[in-house]
């Protein structure tokens, strides 16, 4: 009996051990996760302080809450600068567009890829996969050519037509919006959800009568829903934020995007940090509203992405 009651004690004691190992594990968990939300919140925070701190009082304690509160700062981004709202105007028309024309396109690439058989299909998709491994500033220059003076000075002449190898768009938001029209990584992400979609439902559809065109847009794209979704909002934040490509595109102050004209304005604003913050969340707070709308849609396309097999 004495036996039996020390075995059962050493086993309650190795219990207690494990339950208390489990909360110290989560503990410690749970406290790098916290370190570092705040840390990647800190930046955000202290943006938005700023911003609604007076110029003379920046750097006035206390520096974690906005006292004097005032919202000064954003009126004299909104009421100095008159081409503000059309920074604004011009990243929300060229991020618009360049995420529509991606979605659709890379949908129907995708959807060629993962369902249609035509000639060099695998080496098309192969060097697909190696251009997403190509660092962006290698093809800077090609793509400046291309939509702006051409690959080829005067045009290619053949007999007496000139044919011109640029789009000559420079200075102009088409010159932004034509080279993200396609994505790498985008025709690569649709591939990989078609390639698991249930091909019942095309048959069932071409039973019917539906064409390929047809049960593309009528059955396959509005069952994508959550996939294009993710798309949209990655395309969205990467057009949003884009700055070297408009920079090298657009030439004039009024076409300006808005990362493009917040550098013109912290050069005129240089030493007054409160202002400069306080356009630097115009640029910010978008991206942050439609991530939290369009997050659950996000997430679960990221889960179900990683659960199929390519």
């Amino acid at each position: 009996m004495s036996a039996l009651l020390d075995t059962l004690a050493r086993k309650r004691s190795q219990l207690d051990w494990e339950v208390a190992g489990d909360r110290i594990r989560k503990t410690i968990f749970y406290a790098i996760l916290i370190f570092w939300a705040a840390l990647s919140l800190a930046p955000l925070y202290f943006t938005l302080i700023f911003s609604l701190k007076p110029i003379e009082n920046a750097y006035t304690p206390p520096i974690y809450w906005p006292t004097p509160f005032t919202l000064e700062n954003y009126r004299t981004i909104l009421e100095t600068f008159d081409l503000f709202p059309r920074w604004v105007a011009n990243s929300v028309f060229i991020s618009v567009l360049v995420t529509l024309f991606r979605v659709l396109f890379c949908a129907m690439a995708g959807y060629a890829f993962a369902r249609i058989e035509f000639p060099l299909k695998k080496v098309l998709f192969n060097v697909l996969l190696v251009s997403m491994m190509m660092p962006g500033v290698v093809t800077l220059i090609p793509s400046f050519l291309i939509i702006g003076p051409g690959l080829i000075k005067g045009g290619l002449q053949l007999g007496n037509l000139t044919l011109p190898t640029g789009f000559n768009l420079i200075d102009s938001p088409w010159g932004v919006i034509v080279p993200g029209m396609a994505d790498a990584f985008g025709v690569f992400m649709m591939t990989q959800f078609y390639k698991s979609f249930p091909k019942e439902l095309e048959e069932a559809a071409m039973m019917d009568g539906s064409g390929r065109w047809g049960t593309f847009f009528r059955i396959v794209l509005p069952i994508s829903q959550t996939q294009l979704l993710t798309l949209a909002l990655l395309t969205f934040q990467g057009a949003w934020n884009n700055f070297m490509w408009p920079l090298l595109v657009l030439r004039t102050p009024e076409q300006f995007t808005l990362p493009i004209g917040l550098q013109w304005f912290r050069g005129e604003y240089y030493t007054l940090y409160s202002v400069i913050l306080a356009g630097s969340l115009f640029n910010t707070l978008p991206i942050l509203i439609i991530f939290f709308i369009f997050q659950r849609y996000f997430i679960r396309s990221i889960a179900s992405t990683g659960s199929k097999e390519g």
